[in-house]
């Protein structure tokens, strides 16, 4: 059993051929991915194969989701230990000139205290700005 195959193994997800191949996509990238992103890739696999594979990744937390505004959900490869607890949530920045967005997993979100009966089950944080690619400095 190859790295890959056991990273998918590890997460209880059944390795196929076009898993693996989807699986080896999404590492190739140093930023967040779209699903457009992956289909521009992997020209040979349909979309709703590629769509069906990222489900299945999420739910098995090889993958996790971002929201950062554009309209367009952008996914990330969890590291290896990465259950996506609340106490592991992390900050997520979009730049605004080139669209990338990064995770930030060294930066934590801070535990928030919520009214009374209030029930958090996710937390969304994006900050906007420039990358260090588009900032000049």
């Amino acid at each position: 059993m190859n790295v890959l195959e056991q990273k998918l193994a590890d997460r209880g997800i059944k390795s196929t051929a076009v898993r693996l191949l989807i699986f080896k996509a999404m590492l190739d990238y140093n930023q967040a991915f779209s699903l457009s992103d992956l289909e521009a890739e992997l020209g040979t696999v349909d979309k709703s194969t590629i769509s069906r594979t990222l489900k299945l990744f999420h739910e098995h937390l090889l993958i996790h989701s971002i929201d950062d505004g554009s309209g367009s959900m952008k996914y990330s490869v969890c590291n290896d230990n990465c259950q996506c607890t609340l106490n592991e949530l992390h900050v997520h920045f979009n730049c605004t000139h080139c669209h990338k967005t990064y995770c930030l997993e060294s930066i934590l979100i801070p535990p928030m205290q919520l009214p009374d009966k209030f029930l958090l089950k996710d937390i969304n944080f994006v900050m906007k700005g420039l990358c260090d690619q588009c900032s000049g400095m």
